[in-house]
């Protein structure tokens, strides 16, 4: 071999046979003939096609990819297309409905389903733009989510506000302390999205219902509404003082106790008594507040009064009702606004929304059970002989007991700051309520099954107010319900803890729950009852989200 052909390079057999030292595992084992192609590697990939796998083969097979047709599709039997030949039908609202109804008809809808604005020649420069229409709508929504309207109804009317300056394509969110809205314009262009944030919340319903007269007259085709016009009744509507002054907001609260002590059995002393408590309680909340003091605590020192004086009574040994003047007191602090607004917003889908409310109403709950036990604590160590065993009994002055109950509701409705106009109607509400809940508990019903059925007439009833005057249920409910809180329940389960007896204390306080979960349910129940017989504003059968199983 001659000095050059030793200098050329081996091939790899030839390297795998005459040099023994090469281990690497890519070298070729002696013995194995490997075709030589055009010097590319060999296709390992999953997608390459079996050797030996023909197309004919392929179409026997059963069908491997999602891609593949079918065998048993058959092009003189096709199955219908998704858009009927005919046409998919066009839902139409009708257009005198009130504006609730109509958009949150449409929330409800699939987005794909939602009937289009209908098309409005508009010039270049015409139209307002597009921020500060969103920032309206925000702004609107704050006001009615703070005053304590429910998360579907807030998302209506951001709806409403949206559509009625022509922007068709927009999602508004609602959650506790969050809103925001997104607006797309087409399919190429990049969406806008704004949120605002609700820090601080207030009861002012006549300022509810004025958002509610703006966001009707926004949605009226015959108003033509301006955009500055809409932020200069915003603006009014912020700069407004209360209706009523801060001295009748605490006799109305002392109104309100009284008459509730009235109601669980007490007589002119017990009403004066509880009147003194729940006013001197919220003096002292007001005292709070003025010092930046959170809620909680505001709670727990407005409760204390009123189980004060009760116990005082017990240690003077007066033939008076203690336990009715703390009844009456405590009905003057449970949040039956937030429990109602929480259930509403569960019962129709908001979740989150709805689990923070619920947690709210348990914070202010806890602080009026740690004002109350803590007095009634000291009360029971003292030698005050409070009877935990005493009962409710409505049978016996019937007549008496609804004026105290209307009395009750129209005292709730000036804490609630409602519009004169409304408290009339809210006063009798609330007396049907009670006479109702009184007439099934004589029948010998549940008390939660009285207190459900009651309570589902309030909510028929101001769902068919709020219809008539076209503004929100809230002012023809909320105070409608105060006679049906369960104060007594309440108290006696405190009471029993206090005196050592957890268990019975604890049964007491379950069913003081399961009073205030029917009340809720019954409201929103008598509302969708409303709804659904009457359907205004509803394009036949309103859709509802369809589980099952968990899916």
């Amino acid at each position: 071999m001659s000095e050059a052909e030793d200098r050329k390079p081996r091939s790899d057999e030839a390297r795998a046979t005459f040099d023994p030292e090469i281990t690497s595992e890519f070298a070729i084992p002696e013995g194995l003939a490997v075709a030589r192609g055009s010097g590319e590697s060999e296709t390992t990939s999953e997608f390459a096609v079996p050797k030996g796998l023909e197309s004919a083969q392929a179409e026997t097979e059963p069908e491997g990819s999602a891609f593949n047709t079918p065998r048993t599709y058959s092009v003189k039997d096709a199955p219908p297309a998704f858009t009927p030949a005919t046409g998919v039908p066009m839902i139409t609202l009708i257009t005198d409905a009130p504006w609730q109804d109509r958009m949150r008809t449409m929330l409800r809808m699939p987005v794909a389903e939602r009937p289009a604005l209908e098309p409005v020649a508009r010039s270049e420069d015409e139209g307002p733009a597009v921020p500060r229409v969103l920032d309206l709508t925000l702004r609107i929504g704050e006001l009615l989510l703070a005053g304590g309207e429910g998360a579907e109804d807030v998302e209506a009317a951001m709806f409403a506000v949206c559509r009625s300056y022509g922007l068709d394509r927009c999602e508004p969110t609602v959650t506790f302390t969050l809103l925001s809205i997104t607006y797309q314009p087409s399919l190429v262009e990049d969406p806008v999205t704004a949120s605002r944030t609700v820090r601080r919340r207030g009861t002012d319903y006549t300022r509810l219902a004025a958002v509610f007269r703006l966001v009707d007259d926004l949605t009226d085709a015959e108003s033509h509404l301006s955009l500055e016009e809409a932020y200069g009744r915003l603006a009014e509507m912020r700069r407004n003082r209360h209706p009523y002054p801060g001295w009748a907001l605490t006799m109305a609260s002392g109104g309100l106790a009284g008459a509730a002590s009235v109601l669980v059995g007490g007589d002119a002393i017990v009403f004066v008594a509880a009147a003194v408590g729940a006013m001197l309680g919220d003096r002292l909340a007001w005292l709070l507040a003025g010092r930046g003091l959170p809620e909680f605590y505001q709670f727990t020192v407005a409760a204390m009064p009123p189980a004060a004086i009760g116990v005082a009574f017990a240690l003077a040994d007066v033939d008076v009702k203690a336990s009715a003047v703390v009844t009456g007191g405590l009905f003057a602090l449970l949040p039956g606004r937030a429990l109602v607004a929480g259930v509403q917003d569960g019962l129709t889908g908001f979740y989150i929304t709805a689990s923070a409310r619920l947690l709210e109403v348990m914070y202010f709950f806890v602080a009026i059970v740690i004002g109350v036990l803590t007095v009634l604590y000291f009360g029971v160590q003292v030698g005050g002989e409070l009877n935990p065993d005493a009962a409710l009994n409505i049978q016996s002055r019937p007549v008496l007991q609804i004026l105290a109950s209307m009395v009750l509701s129209l005292t709730f409705a000036v804490l609630l700051q409602q519009e004169r106009s409304t408290v009339l109607w809210v006063t009798l509400n609330g007396g049907v309520a009670w006479s109702v809940y009184g007439a099934l508990h004589t029948a010998n019903f549940s008390p939660v099954a009285s207190t459900a059925v009651a309570a589902g007439l309030v909510g028929l009833f101001g769902q068919l107010l709020a219809r008539y005057q076209f503004a929100s249920a809230l002012p023809y409910t909320t105070a409608a319900i105060g006679p049906l809180l369960p104060g007594s329940a309440t108290y006696f389960g405190l009471l029993s803890i206090a005196q050592s007896h957890v268990d019975k204390g604890l049964v007491s306080l379950a069913k003081a729950v399961s009073l205030a979960m029917a009340i809720a349910i019954g409201v929103n129940l008598g509302a969708e009852i409303s709804r659904l017989t009457l359907r205004i504003g509803s394009p036949g059968k309103r859709r509802a989200a369809k589980r099952t199983r968990g899916f």
